[in-house]
Order: C-alpha cells, then structure tokens, then sequence
C-alpha cells in the first residue's frame, strides 16, 4: 500500500506488520519475510492448502480490515511506517496496498471490490486500534514490490510472468470519531462469545496474525456504531 521510505529515495510499499503489541504477535506476511530464507510455515502450507477450498466454498464479504505500522520500524533499509495520516498526505489520499505477503491475505484482497469500505487499523504500535475509514479504489492487481531487489518485500520466487502477490488501491474516507483500541475490541469480543453478539467471531481475534481480513456486515456496523459510545 503505502510508501516506503528508504534512505535514497521513495517508493510505494506496504507495512502490513500484525504484531499487535499487546499480544506480542507478528502478522503471518511478516513473520514470513523475517525468516530469510522464505520456507513456508505450518500455517502458510494450510493457508494454500485451504486455497481450493476457499475457492469452493467462500463467503462472500464487503467489508474489510486492514493493518498497517504507524510507527518507524526498519526493514532491509527501508522504513516501513505507513499511518493513516502518511495515506492522507499522498496525492488524492490514495496509496496501493502493497506487500502482502500471506496466501489468504493475498485472496481476500482479490476479492475487494471497488466502493467497498475498509477499517484502517494500526498495528506493532504501543496502542493498536482503529483509527479510520478507507475505500477501495482500485481491485487487485500485480504487486510490483515482489520484483524489486531493494525493497522489504522482494519475493525471488515469483517470477514476472507467474506472479505471486496482489495489492489493491485504497483511498482515506474519514478519520474514526475517536480512536478505537484493540482493548475495547477485545472486551467486545469477549462478551460477544459469551452471551452472543456480532464480534464473536471476530477473525482479529480467530485469525490475529492476519493483515487483511474479512468483516460482516454486522461486525463493520457494530464497531463503527462504537465510535459514537464512551469507551468500555
């Protein structure tokens, strides 16, 4: 998504980092390019094991979640901090979403559709939450990032006529009323599993290592209608 900043000049690039730092986890994508040498993980070999599967039987989404680091952190030379104020400064506030790195994240960018809303969600920062709406503007297309040798996300084993990754341009729709944190969230979703509610299932806390992930309709409604509530 975002643009990189590296020391000699800038480039569009993707945080995507889901280390939630109160659950001290980082998301697969990232988790993925720290390894190195770029072996599939248990969860990645089951992620595009379940690829056939997916396509069987999907459920359709229109809503959607989507982390990104608000803070410096450097990777290969490269700074990859990318806040919802560095997408409200780009031209026409609209920035691809770029460096994803995990399969299923990848397939559900692939099923974004254009006027669809997003949640702008901080991530690997000492609060993270949402802090924003976003929509999407473009759907997937070639993630030029897994070709670049100089950028975080370089992926040498997609190849140029067979690529890998996707990424989707997305543009800033508003600030949240108030920022909503991961704490209050989790509250929710507590209570939800409990006594029932629309964040029961909630996949930030199914499936937290994602960086793109699904919304219902009921989930989207609920946290955005919490923006208009006192924090619990």
């Amino acid at each position: 998504m975002p643009p990189k900043k590296r020391t000699r000049s800038s480039a569009k690039s993707n945080k995507h980092t889901d280390a939630d730092a109160q659950h001290g986890e980082e998301s697969d994508d990232v988790a993925q390019l720290k390894t190195g040498k770029r072996k599939r993980s248990a969860g990645v070999k089951s992620d595009v094991e379940k690829n056939k599967n997916d396509d069987t039987c999907k459920t359709s989404y229109s809503h959607w979640l989507m982390k990104s680091e608000p803070e410096s952190r450097i990777e290969n030379g490269v700074d990859v901090k990318f806040g919802i104020e560095d997408l409200k400064a780009l031209p026409n506030q609209t920035g691809c979403w770029d460096g994803v790195r995990n399969y299923q994240a990848r397939n559900f960018m692939r099923d974004m559709k254009v006027g669809q809303q997003a949640f702008f969600y901080h991530s690997n920062c000492k609060e993270p939450g949402i802090a924003g709406l976003m929509k999407i503007v473009k759907e997937a297309y070639v993630d030029h990032t897994q070709f670049d040798k100089k950028d975080a996300h370089y992926d040498p084993s997609s190849k140029a006529d067979n690529p890998k990754w996707s990424m989707v341009d997305v543009q800033f729709e508003r600030m949240t009323k108030r920022f909503i944190p991961l704490t209050e969230l989790k509250k929710y979703h507590l209570q939800h599993k409990a006594k029932g509610g629309p964040l029961k299932d909630m996949t930030l806390f199914t499936r937290a290592r994602l960086s793109v992930q699904p919304l219902t309709a009921e989930e989207f409604d609920f946290v955005l209608s919490s923006e208009n509530e006192d924090p619990i």
